[in-house]
C-alpha cells in the first residue's frame, strides 16, 4: 500500500508543469569547493575558455605568427566562378591572361553549379570573360568576377577565410638562428627580438619589417677620456685616416665643458682602419683622447631578456629601451643604437630592470644597483649611484602608484618583499614588507595593482587607503592545488588592458588566466597552448591599440588575440559544469530541456553532453539529442549523447537543447575543436525540469 502511494505521487509529479532554472556562468575554475557548497555556474574543468569582464565563459581567440609581413588574420578570400577546361589545383598562382591579375588558389570547388576557386593574394582586377592561366598554360575561363568574401554560407565564409590565413601564415619566418627566442619588445611600431645565432655562439638582434625578420647591427664602441668642445650624435670621429660616425656619446664622469669627460662612443660606419690610443677630434669641434682601438659589440648566448621603457631625457622622442639578460651588460636600444651600460660590477651581467624616481635600477644576484638621477649611463657613487643588500636572490621590480612625492618601488626576492621609500639615495628608506612572501621571476605584473605567483599561489599586492601602506591576498585559494603543481613551471606572465587580465604561462604549454574587474577578482580559467610560451610582451601602440606576442621553443614570435586558430592548429575547448541540483539536493527531477544564452563574432560548433546523478551508473538514460541540423544516436546510461550544436549569429542567441533522463542532479558539459571559429560566449544556461519526489535515505 504505501508503495503503492509512492508510485502514484510519483506519476503526479512527472505530470506538473515544468519548472525553470536558470544560472550565469561566471566564477571560473574551483577545484576545492564540495558537490553541494560549489556555487552553480563555476567550472569543474576547462580549456581555452576565458572569464570576461561582463560574465561568462568565451573562447579565446587564436595566436599567429609574427615577422612584420602582412598577418594571416587580415587574409581576405575571394570568389572566382570559372569553367574548367585543364585542372587546377591548391597553391597554383593564376594569371588573367587579359588582365594581368594574379592570385594564389587555396580551394578547388567541382561540386556545384559552376565551379569555383577560392582565390587569395589578389592583386589587380581579373575580368568576365577571360582565359586563366597556371604556369603559362590555360586552364580555364572566368565566368564572373571575383566577389570577395562571396561563401554561400556562414561555416564557408569562415573555412575559406581560413584557408586565405593558411596561406599568408606559410609566408612568416621564425627569428633567424637557433634555440628559443630569449626575449621580445615592441618599440615604435615595431618588434624586436633576440636569438641565439646558427652556432649558439651569440645572441642576435633583429627587428620585424614587411620583408621579416632583419638583423640589427649593435655597432661599435670606444672608450676616451679628456672629452671636451661639442661632441655631437651625428658628429665624425676622425683619427688620422680613420673616419666613423658618432652614434650616442656616453659620459660616465666629467663633463664636456671642463674638458674631463670620460666614457665611450657608440660608432657606426667605420672607414679607413682602426683607432687606436690617442687624440681625435669630432666634426663638431670636440677634442677627446681615445682609450684603444674600437671594439665590436657583441652579446654572449643564452639570456633571458627583460624590458622597460622609460624617458630619461624628457623630450617627446627620447623614450627608449632599457634591459638585461642575466648574461651580459644591461643596455639601452631606441630602435637604432644599441647601447652597453657599464655599471663597474665585477660581474657586469644584471638580470633584472627597472626604472624609478629617474633612476635606472639593475639586480645582481642579491644586489641591487641604480644610476645617478636622470643618468642612466652613470654608476658613480659620487654623482648618486648607490647599492643597496637585499639578502636574498632579486627576482624582480614593482613600481608602486603614489604621487610623485610618495611612489614607492617594491623589490622582490625569492623569499622576501620590500619597499623602497624616497627620492634618492640621500634619502631611500628600505623597509622589509613581508619576510615570507617573495615572487618567482618573469611573473610580476602590474594590472592597476602588482600582481605576481609566490610559493602560496598568486598574490596581489595592493596600496592601501592610506598610501604608504600596503595589503596582499592570495588570489588562487579555489585552485590552490593547480597552482601548487605549476608554480615551479612557471615561464612567463603578461596582462591584457583590453580584457582586464593577468596571465600567467608555464613550461607544459598551460596558462591561467585571471579576470578582474577593478581589484576584484572574478575568475580563474586554464588554457593550453601548442607552444611553450618562453617570454612573454604587452603593450600598447602608437595609436592607443594593445598589443600582445610571446616567444616559443621554435624560434616563432607569435602574435597573440588574432586568429581562429594556434597559428594553424585547431583550439581545442571545453568545459564541465558541476553537478547541479536545483536548490534541491536529494529530490529527484525529470529534465525535459534548455537553452544556452549565447553571443559572439562568426560562425561556431560545439559538442553538448551531460551526466545525471554524479555518474553512477543507478539511472537508466536512454535519449536523443539534436542540436542544430545535426542527429546524433541513442544516449547511454547516465550520460548524455555527443552532439554538435551550430550557431552563426552575430547577436544574442539562445541555443536550445533536449534534455532526457530522471535524477537528483545534472552536470553539464561544451566542447570542441577547429581552426576556423572566432570566439564565442557562453554567458548561463536555463533548463526545463519537474520535481518528482525525495530520495530515500
Amino acid at each position: 500500500m504505501r508503495r503503492s502511494l509512492a508510485v502514484a505521487v510519483e506519476r503526479a509529479l512527472s505530470r506538473a508543469a515544468p519548472s525553470l532554472d536558470f544560472f550565469p556562468f561566471e566564477g571560473g575554475l574551483d577545484l576545492v569547493s564540495s558537490p553541494l557548497s560549489i556555487v552553480p555556474g563555476r567550472v569543474v574543468e576547462a580549456q581555452n575558455f576565458e572569464s570576461t569582464v561582463n560574465g561568462g565563459y568565451r573562447r579565446i581567440k587564436g595566436y599567429e605568427r609574427h615577422d612584420g609581413r602582412p598577418k594571416p588574420s587580415d587574409a581576405q578570400y575571394a570568389i572566382l566562378n570559372v569553367t574548367i577546361t585543364g585542372a587546377f589545383a591548391v597553391n597554383d598562382t593564376i594569371t588573367g591572361v587579359t588582365s594581368g591579375a594574379t592570385a594564389v588558389v587555396v580551394a578547388v570547388v567541382t561540386s556545384g553549379t559552376p565551379d569555383y576557386l577560392v582565390i587569395t593574394k589578389i592583386s589587380g582586377t581579373f575580368i568576365n570573360p577571360e582565359t586563366l592561366n597556371v604556369g603559362g598554360s590555360g586552364q580555364g575561363t572566368t565566368s564572373s568576377e571575383a566577389t570577395v568574401d562571396g561563401a554561400s554560407t556562414a561555416q564557408l565564409h569562415a573555412q575559406y577565410k581560413n584557408l586565405a590565413a593558411d596561406e599568408y601564415r606559410d609566408d612568416i619566418g621564425a627569428v633567424p638562428g637557433s634555440g628559443v627566442v630569449r626575449g621580445a619588445i615592441r618599440h615604435g611600431g615595431v618588434t624586436y627580438a633576440f636569438r641565439n645565432n646558427a652556432g649558439g655562439t651569440a645572441t642576435e638582434l633583429y627587428k620585424s619589417s614587411v620583408g621579416g625578420w632583419v638583423a640589427v647591427s649593435l655597432g661599435e664602441q670606444v672608450s676616451f677620456t679628456a672629452g671636451g668642445g661639442d661632441i655631437d650624435e651625428g658628429d665624425t670621429l676622425t683619427q688620422g685616416g680613420v673616419t666613423a660616425t658618432v652614434k650616442r656619446v656616453v659620459i660616465t664622469s666629467g663633463t664636456l665643458a671642463g674638458g674631463t669627460a670620460a666614457g665611450k662612443l657608440i660608432l657606426s660606419g667605420r672607414a679607413g682602419g682602426n683607432y687606436a690610443a690617442g687624440a681625435a677630434t669630432t666634426t663638431g669641434a670636440g677634442v677627446l683622447t681615445l682609450s684603444g682601438a674600437q671594439t665590436a659589440i657583441t652579446l654572449q648566448p643564452n639570456g633571458r631578456y627583460e624590458f622597460v621603457k622609460e624617458n630619461f631625457g624628457g623630450a617627446a622622442n627620447t623614450t627608449r629601451i632599457y634591459g638585461c639578460d642575466g648574461v651580459n651588460k644591461g643596455f639601452e636600444f631606441d630602435g637604432t643604437v644599441y647601447v652597453p651600460i657599464d655599471t663597474g660590477m665585477t660581474t657586469d651581467a644584471p638580470s633584472h630592470v627597472a626604472a624609478h624616481k629617474k633612476h635606472l635600477f639593475f639586480s645582481f644576484v642579491g644586489s641591487v644597483q641604480h644610476s645617478g638621477t636622470g643618468t642612466p649611463y652613470v654608476f658613480t657613487v659620487l654623482l648618486g649611484a648607490s647599492e643597496i643588500a637585499m639578502g636574498d636572490t632579486v627576482t624582480g621590480f614593482a613600481v608602486q602608484p603614489g604621487v610623485e612625492a610618495s611612489a614607492a618601488l617594491a623589490i622582490f626576492t625569492r623569499n622576501r618583499t620590500s619597499i623602497l621609500y624616497g627620492t634618492s639615495s640621500a634619502n631611500w628608506n628600505l623597509v622589509p614588507y613581508r619576510a615570507e612572501l617573495g615572487a618567482y621571476g618573469y611573473t610580476i605584473q602590474d594590472i592597476g595593482f602588482t600582481i605576481f605567483l609566490d610559493d602560496r599561489g598568486i598574490t596581489n599586492l595592493v596600496t592601501a587607503q592610506s598610501f604608504g601602506n600596503f595589503a596582499h591576498a592570495a588570489l588562487t585559494y579555489h585552485i590552490h592545488t593547480l597552482v601548487n603543481e605549476k608554480r615551479l613551471l612557471a615561464t612567463a606572465s603578461c596582462i591584457s588592458r583590453d580584457r582586464s587580465q593577468y596571465r600567467i604561462f608555464f613550461s607544459d604549454g598551460s596558462a591561467l588566466y585571471f579576470t578582474f574587474v577593478g581589484k576584484k577578482l572574478i575568475a580563474i580559467m586554464p588554457e593550453l597552448f601548442p607552444d611553450i610560451v618562453r617570454c612573454a610582451y604587452s603593450g600598447e601602440e602608437d595609436d592607443g591599440s594593445e598589443i600582445a606576442f610571446f616567444g616559443s621553443d621554435a624560434g616563432f614570435v607569435y602574435e597573440m588575440e588574432k586568429g581562429t586558430s594556434f597559428d594553424g592548429d585547431a583550439i581545442e575547448y571545453y568545459f564541465v559544469l558541476p553537478f547541479h541540483f536545483i536548490k534541491s539536493p536529494r529530490t529527484k527531477k525529470r529534465y525535459h530541456g534548455g537553452l544556452f544564452e549565447m553571443t559572439g563574432e562568426g560562425y561556431a560548433e560545439f559538442n553538448f553532453s551531460f551526466s545525471l546523478s554524479y555518474a553512477s551508473g543507478e539511472q537508466d538514460v536512454d535519449t536523443t539529442l539534436m542540436l542544430g541540423t545535426n542527429f546524433s544516436s541513442s544516449g547511454r546510461w547516465d550520460v548524455g549523447v555527443w552532439d554538435v550544436g551550430i550557431w552563426d549569429g552575430r547577436t544574442l542567441i539562445p541555443t536550445e537543447f533536449d534534455l532526457t533522463g530522471s535524477a537528483e542532479n545534472i552536470a553539464l558539459r561544451v566542447s570542441g575543436s577547429a581552426d576556423y571559429f572566432e570566439p564565442f560566449t557562453f554567458h548561463g544556461v536555463m533548463m526545463d525540469y519537474a520535481p518528482r519526489r525525495k530520495l530515500r535515505v
